[in-house]
């Protein structure tokens, strides 16, 4: 049966090659065949010359703008919002009926703006499962009223208004943060507006593996740092009266994390540091 099977489909996509083939040449063709009836034609009647000439290059603006159509950004938009309006809205008015109501998410996350690691894509969240909050290399600074009072303000709202139970900060594979972090120069210049000043939150990280990686390859050292610079994202958290609050009374966990979306990994660990994880898939 395997056997026939397998003839079966051989002989399928023959079919369909020939057929491929068939239409190109046919295409080819009627291509030639136009030409050399333009051709003729032009021969026979030289004064259509003007009025060839301006078809020709109207057809050819026309062939140019459909081989370059732009991205319709809007089109995106609407079209992603109507397959989750079909698809998941319309079909689960208990949970956005509940969700309408409030939120009571058990999870604050911190990931990287990086659009290969969306946290709710790879850890199936559902809305109202997940606090959110993403930046370059998903770094946590230390508490500042002042100089980091937007993340101050979603740690606290996160903390003592939603009450998460866990915060988990995440890095991934082949992040262009820690890249950015281990390129600055000894002398810390920067070249850049905003992103290595950023990124300096987690100098440490580098120091250290700089320090105890010295004899691995830049990207063996970069792979370390993702991993080095949540450490420090954790760390950074205990500088917040709230969260150690909820630590200590534990009543909150701090968790942190490692996505590899080259080898699609995914490690987890405690607040105790450890690298060796307590999930690994």
């Amino acid at each position: 049966m395997a056997g026939k099977f397998g003839k079966c489909m051989m002989l399928c996509c023959s079919r369909k090659v020939s057929q491929k083939e068939e239409e190109k040449n046919m295409a080819n063709d009627s291509y030639e065949e136009a030409i050399a009836g333009l051709s003729k034609l032009l021969s026979e009647k030289a004064e259509l010359g003007e009025v060839a000439a301006a078809k020709i290059k109207q057809i050819t603006a026309e062939l140019e703008a459909a081989g370059s159509k732009d991205f319709d950004a809007d089109e995106r938009i609407k079209t992603g919002f109507i397959h989750f309006k079909t698809e998941k809205y319309e079909k689960d008015p208990t949970l956005y009926g509940a969700l309408a109501k409030g939120q009571s998410p058990k999870f604050m996350v911190f990931a990287c703006s990086d659009s290969r690691v969306c946290p709710s894509h790879i850890l199936n969240f559902q809305p109202g499962e997940a606090f959110v909050v993403r930046n370059i290399a998903s770094m946590v600074p230390p508490y500042d009223q002042t100089k980091y009072s937007g993340m101050g303000a979603a740690i606290e709202y996160a903390v003592l208004h939603l009450k998460v139970e866990n915060i988990v900060v995440i890095g991934h594979s082949c992040c262009g943060g820690i890249k950015g972090l281990m390129s600055i120069p000894d002398d810390g210049t920067t070249a850049s507006d905003f992103i290595e000043n950023w990124v300096k939150i987690c100098s440490s990280a580098k120091s250290r593996v700089k320090t105890e990686c010295n004899s691995l390859s830049f990207e063996e050292q970069c792979h370390n740092c993702e991993k080095e610079a949540v450490n420090v994202s954790l760390g950074n958290l205990l500088t917040y009266p709230f969260v150690v609050e909820g630590v200590t009374k534990k009543t909150l966990a701090l968790k942190g994390a490692h996505y590899d979306f080259v080898k699609g990994a995914f490690e987890l660990w405690d607040l105790d540091f450890k690298i060796t994880p307590t999930v690994a898939v």
